[in-house]
This record gives structure tokens, C-alpha cells and sequence, in this order.
């Protein structure tokens, strides 16, 4: 996905606010892996009970504001990357991000992890 197809995803996911597919953090310089094991787990199931292709898990969006206030999560390319790698090992069965993006928004760096739909009849743990 380009810059402008990340910020017009973005914007819809903010218009619609949390929901089974779409969870926001603001996330600043760290964010447990375990805990992004879990939303990964949470969103992949409940996209296949939803009959959609996946979900998302954004940070550096405030819960509270819904407004974008950026977040350092994993700076460096590589490092940010590496995430996906993790997941797979550490889900069962292992399946692992369907992208990790860095959006340049206005307001800051927004990290958005697309989350592949459980595959039927599998959940993800």
C-alpha cells in the first residue's frame, strides 16, 4: 500500500472507531510484544467471524481524542519489521502480519499492522 492508500484507510478506521477489526494505541516508544500477540489473536478471529479479510491494530492514535498524536514505536525500518517475524513464530497456528506500515501523518508517525482473518475453522492463539 502507498502513503495515500495508508492515510485513506487511516481515516476510515478513525471515522468508524474501535471495533471488532480495528483497535487503536497510542503506543509512544514501546508496546509489549505479548500484548500485540494478543490483539493480533483478537482481530484475526473476530475479521473471519465477520466474514472480512482482516483487521488492524494502529498506533499513535489517542483512545481517548481520537485524534493522530504519532508514536515512536520501533523507529528504525528494520527493527519495526522484525515484528512480523515474531508474531509467526509465537502464533498458533503460525501466521503473521499481513503488512507493518509507517504512515507519515500531519501529526505525527502512525504504525498500522494489517492482520490477516483466522483461517476458517483454526483459530489463532
Amino acid at each position: 500500500m502507498n502513503q495515500s492508500e495508508l492515510l485513506t484507510t487511516l481515516d476510515a478506521l478513525i471515522a468508524e472507531w474501535e471495533h471488532e477489526i480495528a483497535e487503536f494505541k497510542e503506543a509512544g516508544n514501546d508496546y509489549r510484544t505479548d500484548d500485540i500477540g494478543k490483539y493480533f489473536s483478537a482481530l484475526s478471529n473476530e475479521a473471519t467471524l465477520a466474514g472480512i479479510d482482516g483487521g488492524w491494530l494502529v498506533f499513535g492514535v489517542s483512545n481517548t481524542s481520537r485524534s493522530v498524536v504519532g508514536s515512536a514505536y520501533r523507529p528504525v525500518h528494520e527493527n519495526l519489521q522484525s515484528i512480523k517475524q515474531q508474531i509467526a513464530q509465537d502464533t498458533e497456528p503460525g501466521i503473521g502480519f499481513r503488512g507493518v506500515y509507517e504512515v507519515s501523518h500531519p501529526n505525527g508517525r502512525v504504525v498500522m499492522f494489517h492482520i490477516p482473518a483466522a483461517p476458517q475453522g483454526m483459530p489463532i492463539a
